[in-house]
């Protein structure tokens, strides 16, 4: 029979679930690691990423059939023909759009990890300490100097690539070596530095990438079919770093297709005894008991477990005592900025691939400036000249068009903007009452929107990228400004904010919910507000840093 006790539970396998079992494992708990799909292992599973283009049916793009049996997938960058079945399955796991939602998931071990960006940026005291100063939805109960060693204890294991800028709103970090601009990005980077007088600064992107090898993983090989997962361990994922980690201390159990339908709360004792589990295979359900449960099932599934885990104490929810479950929905806004062509550098080429961009750091609204909105964005973006003459796109068919192809084409230079999304009150996710998934549980309702602030930001988005661009020598300069629509971004943060008072927050600033201190939420569920740059690399700090707390509070018997 299987153990069914355990030291801790983790909810998600992702990028922080992954985080929390590696710590807990290494500090000596027996551990059971919950994933509600499949299981995905290191490099035997990757099945695809040893195959070219001309090997995939239809050269990795989606039939007309797959759109149509995949509506909600096809509306982001990441799902194609070549990993489809590393995203959410729509018609067995819908969701309800209130309004328009687009929700990009992973259910498999390792969840998203395998499909991140990597790009991994720090937060500053300017992001943890403007909700306080502008009066925004509540203050975060943290400072910069006190997640710092975190960050830095992540970044250290999992490798990441960048430069030393030396820029307030953008700490630096431990960094490997950085990656390559191109020459024309480096020529960008310098004649916009001049123009602004190095208040704007265009930098190579720093990402999860190793330029060094690290124990266990290969440097990054630039192959860029990380999506397919990557065999060397080049980026950080849960299957490269976090989940051998865990494995090597003999402490993890691995549970693949185990849908945690609820957390156990026990009344009495104001603590939760473990979680219940729905076997997405058999449909059979089972208890598994622990001192310590660790929700991370990424923001929107942690929030669905939290509302499921509804009992007479708490009607609306676990951890729900202060209305503030479900609400504050967040995510960063994007498909907003310009590009333009580049002329003067045809004698110039790349060599290789780079799976990294250009990043400029956030500008507005800092040193004293101030704008018709608040807060502030960064652009990515980067530059390069692909196969293929204006001839070719001609000639269309043929061997003519063939041999036009072996040409390089001209370079162009895009960025677009990542911005700061407020924590409303009224960006809410709930239950639909009348609404299953394959399983017959009701499903999640999101309603939520980009209002005026970030309607304002969009716009200087897009005129500061092509004045940027412009001043740059860029040549037929374009602004461009897609939907807009909340989800784009794949960050969803909040829906159970931490903060100073259980009145108006969900979690303490150590991400242990108040109503039952021995449950901790380290995904982007605990997110006060959204900042500008890529949210995943706070998500592992915070969550190491919860560990450490919870271990404290283990040993004094707080918990």
């Amino acid at each position: 029979m299987a153990e069914t006790n355990y030291d801790a539970i983790v909810i998600g396998s992702g990028i922080s679930g992954g985080w929390a079992a590696k710590e807990l494992c290494e500090k000596g708990l027996k551990v059971l690691l919950l994933e509600r799909g499949k299981d995905v292992k290191h490099i035997t599973d990757y099945v695809n990423a040893g195959k070219g283009p001309w090997e995939f049916a239809h050269h990795g793009n989606m039939t007309l059939a797959q759109k149509k049996a995949n509506s909600n997938r096809i509306r982001g960058f990441g799902p194609s023909e070549v990993n489809l079945d590393w995203w959410a399955n729509d018609s067995e796991t819908p969701y309800t759009e209130v309004k328009q939602f687009n929700w990009f998931r992973g259910y498999q071990v390792g969840g998203r990890s395998l499909l991140w960006g990597k790009q991994t940026y720090r937060w500053s005291d300017i992001d943890y300490e403007a909700n306080a100063k502008e009066g925004i939805g509540i203050d975060w109960p943290v400072r910069y100097a006190e997640i710092a060693p975190w960050y830095d204890h992540v970044e250290r294991f999992i490798g990441v690539s960048g430069s030393i800028e030396k820029l307030p709103q953008l700490p630096d970090g431990q960094f490997l070596p950085p990656m390559e601009m191109n020459v024309v990005e480096k020529d960008i980077a310098a004649r916009i530095k001049q123009a602004y007088n190095d208040q704007r600064r265009m930098i190579i992107g720093r990402c999860a990438h190793l330029t060094e090898a690290l124990p266990g993983r290969t440097k990054c090989q630039y192959r860029n079919k990380c999506h397919l997962g990557c065999p060397y361990g080049g980026y950080f994922s849960t299957q490269s770093s976090t989940l051998p980690a865990a494995m090597k201390t003999g402490n993890l159990t691995l549970r693949p297709w185990s849908i945690v339908t609820r957390i156990l709360y026990d009344k009495d004792k104001k603590r939760a005894t473990g979680v219940e589990v729905l076997d997405a295979e058999t449909n059979k359900t089972y208890e598994y008991k622990a001192k310590i449960v660790f929700l991370n099932a990424s923001t929107l599934n942690s929030a669905w477990v939290l509302l499921h885990s509804a009992t007479n104490v708490w009607p609306g929810g676990l951890g729900s005592s202060s209305g503030e479950l479900g609400h504050n929905l967040m995510d960063h806004h994007l498909g907003s900025g310009a590009g333009g062509r580049v002329e003067g550098y045809e004698d110039k080429y790349t060599y290789g691939r780079r799976p990294n961009g250009v990043y400029i750091p956030r500008y507005r609204n800092l040193n004293g400036e101030k704008r018709d909105y608040i807060r502030g964005f960064g652009y990515q973006g980067g530059a390069g000249r692909g196969r293929g003459t204006q001839a070719a796109e001609e000639i269309a068919v043929g061997a003519v068009l063939k041999e036009a192809l072996t040409e390089a084409g001209g370079w162009n230079v895009w960025i677009g903007g990542f911005g700061e999304v407020l924590p409303y009150h009224d960006n809410v996710v709930t239950l639909d009452k009348d609404r299953k998934d394959k399983w017959g549980l009701n499903v999640l309702a999101i309603d939520s929107e980009l209002k005026e602030n970030e309607k304002k930001m969009r716009g200087e988005i897009i005129s500061d990228g092509k004045e940027m661009l412009e001043k740059a020598g860029v040549k037929d300069v374009y602004g461009f400004d897609n939907d807009g629509v909340m989800g784009q971004g794949i960050h969803e943060m909040g829906t159970a904010r931490m903060g100073h008072d259980p009145k108006t927050s969900v979690l303490n600033k150590w991400n242990q919910i108040w109503d039952a201190p021995n449950v901790f939420v380290t995904d982007g569920s605990f997110m006060t507000s959204a900042g500008c740059v890529n949210p995943s690399l706070t998500y592992m700090a915070f969550t190491a840093r919860a560990v450490d707390h919870a271990i404290d509070e283990l040993k004094k018997q707080n918990l």
